[in-house]
């Protein structure tokens, strides 16, 4: 999983409720149900993004991509359990948190279903690092312990620079594989942001929080320069595998 460039936001002293632990920014009802749907979105984005590396594995060419493969499904799992006992702990049912976004959510894995071992890194790289980075511009405005926790879960399995190696490797094979994956990737790009906006719509109090309604939230302009950001990461990424964006 890759991050955007928002070091500037990170570098910013922390007030309202990133200046707060979950103790007291949970005392206002509407944070604490942005964050049951945050928390839910993302553990079941790890269950999912656990599952499809566990089917990626059985298009893996060798035994030693099937066993790095199985290693990264076994990580993705170990941050969906994390997230799951925390939802418990905060008095949250982690099945009810998960369910609202589980329908958008297997809907882009269906409309993205890779037909090829290398569509299937490429969808993993492209998409998980889309969700990390969206994820990790909302982190910056959480309440400390929930910023901890989120920036834990998204550390990079070993994925990135997986995926990077064998990518390029096929492009400098056949060097014809690059244009197929460039558009791919274009494609997964559209869908993941499409999904992000849909999901985000969905919720009020994720949305809420996002445009500003509560304090240290987002507004309009500060979530297309959201976009603009986790847009300028993709292309950057793209490079780093060889394909135009």
């Amino acid at each position: 999983m890759g991050t955007s460039d928002n070091a500037a936001a990170d570098a910013q002293e922390h007030t309202g409720i990133a200046a707060q632990d979950w103790a007291q920014a949970s005392a206002d009802p509407q944070y604490r149900a942005a964050v049951i749907d945050l928390l839910g979105a993302l553990a079941y984005g790890e269950l999912s993004a656990f599952e499809r590396l566990a089917e990626d594995a059985k298009l893996a060419p060798t035994m030693d991509d099937k066993a790095e493969l199985a290693k990264m499904a076994s990580a993705e799992f170990h941050h969906f359990e994390r997230l799951r006992e925390r939802l418990a702990q905060i008095e949250a049912e982690p099945n009810e948190a998960m369910e609202p976004f589980a329908g958008a959510l297997d809907e882009f894995h269906r409309q993205t279903a890779p037909s090829d071992w290398l569509e299937g890194l490429v969808k993993a790289y492209v998409g998980d690092s889309i969700a990390s980075d969206f994820y990790r511009e909302v982190a910056a405005r959480l309440d400390t312990d929930t910023r901890g926790l989120v920036l834990a879960v998204l550390d990079d399995t070993g994925h990135a620079t997986f995926a990077v190696e064998k990518v390029r490797a096929a492009i400098e094979a056949e060097p014809r594989v690059g244009g197929r994956l460039a558009l791919w990737a274009r494609r997964l790009m559209g869908e993941a942001l499409s999904q992000a906006q849909r999901v985000v719509a969905d919720r009020d109090a994720l949305s809420t929080m996002l445009v500003g309604g509560v304090a240290d939230g987002f507004d309009l302009a500060e979530v297309g320069r959201m976009f603009s950001r986790i847009t300028e990461a993709h292309t950057k990424r793209m490079a780093a595998l060889g394909l135009a964006a």
